[in-house]
């Protein structure tokens, strides 16, 4: 039986722990970013340390026909995914009709659209062969609007619904889905987003190995949707549904400014 790992946005960050976590349990990774050069120094450490094998394929998943493309190169190497991880995504701080919009359609491309492209290829795949695991990376963000950062908080909260209703139809057929839904992480996300300076930066995060051992290990374990810090598991699951939704818009809002 094989063990790969399909990981996107696999050059930084979460992504690259995700693939050195699972390499250091012997198994084999598909890596995939837009960084080709990036890709390949991590294909390298990873085949070196744990003799491991690690596939490249530079992809951007932003793009109309990104999924697509990884798809077919995945088939044409005649590999088959056993666990995918959709990590790939990005935010931006802002007022919503002041931001390009450009940029916030990009986002919807990378952060949903590439993410349902590659679960129903590779969830199809799993559910014919009769096992499978899918682990898509939200983010507490998707429990709550957003405002400052509108476009990303909705992201995150279709990942959130879109994942466990998948995991409902896959897994009678061998397949699990689990959402990682992670608070603060410290990667490179915070200064694409344009959030340094803000309260929520500010207050400090988790790091990013932690985040990604976390989620692997829940998803190994068939857990459906897991936050990787207890406190604030409690807080988006029981506390803030029973806030009232102006003052839970205000508090998030307050978190995302500039100081």
């Amino acid at each position: 039986m094989t063990n790969i790992a399909l990981i996107t946005g696999a050059s930084s960050g979460i992504g690259m722990e995700f693939a050195r976590y699972h390499a250091a349990k012997g198994g084999d990774v598909v890596l995939t970013a837009r960084s080709a050069d990036k890709l390949a120094n991590l294909a390298a450490e990873l085949e070196a340390a744990h003799g491991i094998k690690a596939h490249v394929f530079a992809a951007d998943l932003g793009r109309a026909e990104g999924a697509a493309q990884l798809i077919q190169q995945i088939a044409d190497a005649g590999l088959s995914i056993d666990i995918l991880i959709n990590n790939a995504g990005f935010g931006g701080r802002g007022a919503f009709v002041e931001r390009p919009l450009e940029d916030e359609l990009e986002m919807i491309d990378l952060n949903v659209k590439a993410l349902v492209v590659l679960c129903h290829y590779f969830g199809a795949g799993m559910a014919e062969r009769g096992n499978g695991r899918i682990l898509n990376v939200g983010s507490t963000a998707g429990f709550m609007p957003g405002p400052l950062q509108a476009t990303y908080f909705a992201t995150k909260a279709f990942v959130k619904s879109f994942s466990q209703a998948l995991d409902h139809e896959l897994r009678p057929q061998g397949v699990t889905v689990t959402l990682l839904a992670p608070g603060y992480v410290v990667t490179g996300f915070a200064e694409r987003a344009g959030l340094e300076g803000t309260k929520l930066v500010s207050s400090g995060g988790r790091s990013a190995a932690s985040a990604a051992q976390h989620g692997y290990d829940a998803m190994m374990r068939g857990t459906l949707v897991t936050v990787n810090e207890g406190l604030l598991g409690i807080a988006v699951n029981w506390v803030i549904p029973l806030l009232p939704r102006r003052m839970v818009m205000g508090m998030i809002e307050r978190m995302q400014r500039k100081s």
